[in-house]
């Protein structure tokens, strides 16, 4: 069974373009309120903003039994690297992301977790002839490929996203980022998978994961929902049940049965605490769902395509 994870940055401060809905709080109060989430295993860490005491950090985490599915590299801040970092112009700019990336790797490996995912969202383009889109992937390739090389049984994963803050984000697809890892010919690099992401590219989600799995390149897995026009970071299930029970059978098929999901909800107004241990209750009943789908009935229908049979026998689990 996989694990469940929060990202940490989700039980803070949080804040749209108007308003703020939650408090900024202490990692001490992030993982407090984590560790009282029912059915949570663990967190996601966010680097570097969780990693001013490591000393505490592991107290903390060793004082609440929570465990960590991977360390959060923020390659986008405030004030530094508004051109990208990755693919920043700037060599002095891609040494620091290399340097600062490969410290990451280091706390993931000394947490045991041997991963570290990304979301490259400021490296990409506005407008037309913004940039050279192969000097970009030159660069990319450059950086990511010596931070990789740093600790080869480290994973670094890309969380690919469409778009925001930039109009059009350089590794926006599955199929954009699968190709550039294959392109960089670079082992441990690959793919955090987020069906929100994937919903918001128009990718069909269990597609997108067999790509990222027949390229190996499937290293991790986001969890959250939305309509479909923005990345609202929803409960799972809220918009999508079916898309989630066929990601769910679709990745035991892949192997990835006994890994980590980690969760990127939005809790707004509402109460944290309450708002992920519903996250939790949710993720648990779409599994159960998609346990009920017995593979010597959905593979002959898989073969047979069709429609008709296919969704009165999957209405048929409820």
């Amino acid at each position: 069974m996989n694990k469940l994870a929060i990202i940490t940055a989700f039980l803070g401060g949080i804040s749209n373009r108007y308003m703020q809905y939650q408090p900024d709080r202490t990692l001490a109060e992030k993982l407090a309120l984590a560790a009282q989430v029912r059915g949570c295993d663990g967190v996601e860490l966010c680097y570097p903003a969780d990693f001013g005491d490591v000393a505490e950090l592991k107290a903390l985490l060793a004082r609440h039994r929570l465990g960590v599915s991977a360390i959060n590299f923020r390659s986008r801040r405030t004030g530094r690297w508004w051109r990208g970092s990755f693919t920043s112009a700037k060599p002095d700019e891609r040494r620091e992301v290399v340097s600062d990336l490969q410290r990451a790797m280091d706390f993931a490996a000394e947490l045991g977790c041997y991963r570290v995912t990304t979301c490259p969202l400021n490296e990409g383009a506005d407008v037309p002839f913004e940039v050279d889109y192969g000097q970009m992937y030159d660069a990319a390739a450059e950086t990511l490929g010596a931070a990789c090389a740093h600790n080869p049984e480290v994973r670094v994963c890309l969380e690919y996203k469409i778009s925001d803050p930039r109009a059009r984000v350089l590794f926006g697809t599955a199929a954009e980022t699968a190709s550039f890892c294959q392109w960089a010919d670079i082992d441990n690099l690959g793919a955090t998978f987020d069906i929100g992401h994937a919903l918001l590219a128009r990718e069909t989600p269990a597609q997108a994961a067999v790509l990222l799995a027949m390229t190996k390149r499937l290293f991790y897995v986001h969890l959250n929902d939305n309509d479909g026009r923005w990345d609202w970071d929803m409960i799972p299930g809220t918009y999508h049940l079916w898309e989630f029970v066929e990601l769910f059978y679709t990745l035991r098929k892949l192997g990835y049965d006994d890994d980590w999901y980690a969760f990127d909800v939005f809790a707004k107004e509402v109460d944290q605490v309450e708002t992920f241990a519903t996250v939790m209750e949710m993720t648990r009943k779409l599994e159960e769902i998609t346990g009920r789908v017995d593979p010597a009935q959905m593979e002959p229908l898989l073969v047979e395509r069709n429609p008709a049979r296919t969704i009165r026998y999957l209405y048929s689990l409820l």
